[in-house]
Order: C-alpha cells, then structure tokens, then sequence
C-alpha cells in the first residue's frame, strides 16, 4: 500500500483495531488520531475507580507506549481531526496538518447529551465521558459536598455510588418513574433503588430540571414541578449522542450513527467503522442498531479491522453490558425489546437473582444481578436460539441451560 491505515479515536474500538491489524499480519504504516494527549485508555473505569483515586492513570491505558513503539505504530495525539475528504482519502487536522490514507477506520465514540435549559453552563456543572472530565470531577468530591445527579442511568447510578462512599451528600433526580428505566426491568430497578438508598443516596423520580441557578457557580437545580435542591456541583448523565460530524460533513450516511453494513464498512469503500459512533444492522435480531457498549466496540473493531485486510467478516454478536454500584454486579446480555413474558429468577433479597425475558419459548435477553453463572448460560441460549420453559426458568434449583 502506497498509504497508510488510519485509525481516528483513542477509545476501546481504536486500541482493539491496532492490535488486531498486527496479529493478522499487516507489517505496512499504521497511524492512530486522536483528539486526547493521552494514550488509548479504557473509559468504564472513569466513574469507578479512577473516580475514586483507587486506580492510577498509567493503570487506565490500553498499552505502554512502548507497545506502539514496538509493533511501529505511528501516534498522533491530541490534535483532533477536523475535516475528512474522500474524493482525495485526506484528513485535516484542527493544526492544518494532512495525513492521507489508503483505508481509515473511524472509532469516534459518541458525546454525552447536554442539558439545555437556563445556567446549563455555569461552572461546577460536569459530564463524565473522558479522562479530563474525570480529573474535574475528582476535585469537587469531599466529604460533606453535595451533589446533584442529573439522570438515573448506568452512568449517573455509578457516579453517585462514587459520590457516596466518598462521604459526599447525593441526589439523583430521574425524570422517568423508576431508574434504568430503558434498560432493565421493573425488579431490577428496585433492588438498585433500594441499594442506594441504604447508602444514603435520595433518589427522585418523575423529576424533570427545568433551570440551574447561581451566581460564580451552580447552586441549585430547580425542576419543573418548582422543588429546588442546592448543590455544591451538579454532574449530568442523561445519555449519549453518537459523534458523526466529521462523516456527516464529508457525505458519509448517517442516521443515529455512522451507518455501516455487516462487514462495517461506510457508504464509502475505503472508510469503515465501529463502536458507538455506529448505525449497524443485527443479523441475529433483524433490524439496525446503535449500541453504546465496550463488547460492540471490541469486536466492531476486530470486525472491521480484518475486513479491511480484504476479509469478509460479519459482525453479529449478542450484545452484553454491565455495570458495577457499591459491591453489585449487574451483567445484561440480549436485547429485551419484543419480549412478550418476563420472568424472575431467584429472589432479590438475597441479593443474587436473574430477569429473564422471553419471545414464547426463545430468550431474549437476561439480566443477572450478582449471578454470573445465569449469565454465562445466557450467552450460548440466547445466540442459538434455544427453547426453554419460562416456567422452569423461573426455579432457581434448575440450571438456565436445562430449563427446557
């Protein structure tokens, strides 16, 4: 190749493409954009325990440096790319600088999704998606600080689990009736609800912000129905928007992501994609896709990297999640949408149970709190459609895997 491959993002889809490029035996140039001065780094962490300062920078990283030096990997960090060109396979950098290509592979991530309502902008009000916004945060957090949390999902639950055992005064305000509300079931909800609040975490639900308020800084979240909760800092978790503007802008299809085929492949040729910047189909599920989640982005990335070696690769994995608050462990694999029969296996008081969710017999998807046996099984059922007796399911004494 008379150019090299170029990789733009830093994130668990970057890292994974570089390393899969070497081991199948691509020896030609290989340059890794990114806009962070960092090296590639795992992001799940940042509202763990880095958040936490149980967990060092250097420990966040992918690689040592001396990797990428070793297998010639070429790293353009912080300078973030501002402009790609297809017609001439060109990437402007925001320095002006030029790097063309023979293939590129975007792993752009996505952004978190901004408040927009009057004082969204004072200071003391965070996002959490990189390690600058972690390192932000981090200072705010003192015993006695209070904090208010904008958002009941996986991030701001993490957070404000954080948040707690660091001695600081949490509110989370959700503005659905329960929280997870998209993404777990009711039961699932309830026992994370109940945990949060036995650490001293006020959960509000139905609470919809309609304005912040201070004078230097954020002092108070005001919601619509005209409570006000002061706040020493405010951090938002309300979701996440794919980042596609720089695909957008040069002519790639986009629509709730960069839309790729099975092979991840852009409407353009030479140009792929993977991780959360993505709009994929699922051939396990038969429809299109975008999901925000470490297990699509690696093996997207693995994907996409040996098809751009000339393979022809499909990418169709049963997706997974997880999510750690206090000393729980909540694993998820499948998709629950369509389930027309939700079952509970094992009982929450004892704090190790699963939620199974079915299509008649087919499983759809499981939610596993403290279980990793259920969940395990799940994965294997779940991705060769094996027929189980929801019925039996729902007896604990019964391995998954002989429910049927």
């Amino acid at each position: 190749m008379s150019e090299p491959i170029v990789i733009i993002g830093g994130g668990q889809a970057g890292a994974q493409a570089v390393d899969t490029l070497r081991r199948q035996g691509y020896a030609d140039r290989l340059v890794l954009i990114g806009a962070e001065a960092e090296l590639p780094y795992q992001r799940p962490p940042l509202s763990k325990k880095f958040l936490s300062g149980e967990l060092a920078e250097e420990r966040l990283w992918f690689r040592h440096r001396a990797f990428y030096e070793e297998h010639r990997v070429e790293l353009v960090l912080g300078r973030a790319a501002a402009r790609l060109d297809p017609a001439t396979r060109s990437i402007v950098l925001q320095d002006q600088s030029v790097w063309r290509y023979d293939r590129l592979l975007l792993c752009l991530g996505a952004s978190p999704r901004r408040l927009t309502c009057a004082g969204a902008e004072l200071p003391g009000v965070h996002y959490l998606r990189d390690l600058g916004d972690a390192s932000a945060l981090r200072a705010e957090m003192r015993p006695g600080a209070r904090v208010v949390i904008v958002g009941g999902g996986y991030i701001g639950l993490e957070t404000a689990a954080t948040c707690a055992k660091l001695g600081c005064s949490v509110k989370v305000l959700e503005m659905a009736e329960r929280i997870m509300n998209r993404v777990v079931a009711p039961a699932v909800s309830s026992f994370f609800a109940a945990e949060h609040q036995r650490h001293g975490i006020e959960i509000i639900p139905n609470a919809r912000v309609a304005a912040l308020a201070g004078q230097d800084r954020v002092a108070e979240v005001i919601c619509a129905d005209g409570t006000v909760h002061s706040a020493d800092f405010v951090v938002v978790g309300v979701g996440a928007v794919a980042t596609t503007d720089l695909a957008r802008i040069a002519g790639l299809a986009c629509d709730n992501g960069i839309v790729v085929d099975e092979f991840c492949r852009t409407s353009d040729s030479a140009i792929y994609a993977a991780g959360d910047c993505t709009n994929h189909p699922s051939p396990h599920y038969g429809r299109r896709m975008r999901l925000e989640s470490v297990d699509n982005a690696f093996e997207q990335a693995k994907t996409a990297a040996q098809n751009m070696l000339g393979g022809s690769v499909v990418h169709d994995r049963i997706p997974w999640f997880w999510s750690d608050q206090f000393d729980h462990k909540l694993l998820i694999v499948g998709l629950s949408q369509g389930a027309d029969r939700t079952v509970v296996r094992g009982d929450p008081v004892g704090r190790s149970f699963s939620v199974c969710h079915f299509s008649g017999r087919e499983l759809l998807a499981v939610e596993a709190i403290n279980h990793s046996k259920d969940y395990m099984a799940a994965r294997k059922l779940i991705a060769d459609r094996v027929s189980l007796d929801p019925d039996r399911v729902q007896d604990p004494s019964v391995a998954l895997k002989d429910a049927s």
